[in-house]
């Protein structure tokens, strides 16, 4: 009777304890000819860095980059389709790993980047040079657009910057703004985010002009809220900015390059390890490598090493909540490379492992609830 009643509690209790080290990982990708089917779930294992395939939503053209909601429910994704673009809503189960397409919504051409807070979801739109606002319903399913805004101008290269190119869309730490950045034009945005309003979510607050030519992509902040780094796509560097109440302040300008590189740049990447110390950038084009920089006292970074990633395109990686593992989604070689990540150094060591999986541009953790 002992053993009979001890055996569920064993059961139980092994369960509890896989459930904290496993993940979910979700992977975005381009389906186009030779590319993948849709949306893929993967359980991840923060102990280990080992991994099984879960779930795969089917038919979904190009969700390059995914968005999971704060409580785990819903999963909301791009559809890169030139002007049929659009964005759409999946249920999301946590625990099998499930994807349940709900509705989806025209969006501005080429969407690159979405967000969402459980209020709104926030599209960034390369072609269209302009973002998207749409309303959450009751059931997760977007509402119809509520919201358009245009960005108008252009810069100095003329092969990429002839009209404005929104890259990213992403929340301030104080949920207060949301900061637009736009390749096309080299102007950072910021808008006050009108959480209650019908119409008008997002209205303008402050813009700053970065250099001439070099392409801002994506902005991430210190773990303090207190500074942002920008990745320039073009230049290939990091611009260091204090923040405070919808305002960037530049502080630093630092190249991801090695000294003396002459080929071809494209900045793609920027991730902060969860202690906060180790900021981590990509650079596809020639160079397929990540640069390690410690953030020191004062937001400052100062590099520590560059590491090939392994493989061509690393247009996403992400680190896992743990800080354990870094994990770089390769476009071209259709595989996700794992490193290990030592927490005292910053530095990455490759694991051997691989996930082989058409054309992979967004990595995602999510619970397993």
């Amino acid at each position: 009777m002992k053993r009979t009643f001890l055996l569920p509690l064993i059961l139980l209790a092994m369960q509890s304890c896989a459930q904290k080290t496993d993940l979910n990982l979700i992977v975005g990708t381009y389906t186009k000819p030779g590319g993948s089917e849709g949306i893929y779930v993967y359980n991840f294992n923060t102990a280990t860095g080992d991994f099984n395939q879960k779930g795969l939503a089917k038919g979904v053209e190009n969700p390059s980059y995914l968005a999971v909601s704060a409580d785990n429910k819903f999963v909301y994704s791009v559809n890169e389709s030139s002007k049929a673009s659009s964005v759409s809503a999946f249920a999301f189960d946590g625990v099998k790993g499930g994807l349940k397409f709900l509705n989806k919504q025209p969006s501005g051409q080429d969407p690159c980047y979405i967000i969402s807070d459980g209020k709104h979801v926030i599209s960034a739109n390369y072609s269209g040079g302009n973002t998207s606002v749409y309303g959450i319903q009751p059931d997760g399913s977007l509402s119809a657009l509520k919201q358009t805004i245009q960005h108008s101008g252009k810069s100095v290269n003329k092969d990429r910057q002839n009209s404005p190119h929104v890259h990213m869309v992403q929340f301030t730490p104080d949920h207060k703004f949301v900061v637009v950045n736009d390749l096309g034009t080299d102007k950072v945005y910021l808008y006050k985010y009108n959480a209650g309003a019908v119409a008008d979510v997002l209205t303008p607050q402050d813009s700053v002009a970065t250099e001439a030519g070099s392409g801002p992509r994506h902005i991430i902040f210190s773990n303090d809220g207190r500074y942002a780094y920008l990745i320039n796509e073009m230049f290939a560097s990091i611009t260091v900015f204090s923040y405070n109440d919808g305002s960037l302040e530049q502080m630093q300008e630092t190249k991801i390059t090695a000294d003396g590189f002459n080929g071809e740049n494209g900045a793609a990447d920027i991730h902060i390890s969860p202690d906060g110390k180790f900021l981590y950038a990509s650079n596809r084009g020639s160079e397929n490598k990540i640069t390690i920089f410690a953030i020191e006292k004062g937001g400052l970074l100062s590099r520590r090493g560059m590491v090939s990633t392994r493989g061509k395109g690393p247009r996403n990686f992400i680190i896992d909540p743990t800080g354990k593992y870094l994990l770089v989604g390769h476009q071209y070689d259709n595989n996700i490379v794992i490193f290990e990540r030592d927490a005292s150094s910053g530095a990455l060591k490759d694991t051997g492992k691989r996930i082989n999986v058409g054309s992979p541009v967004c990595l995602v953790f999510a619970p397993v609830k």
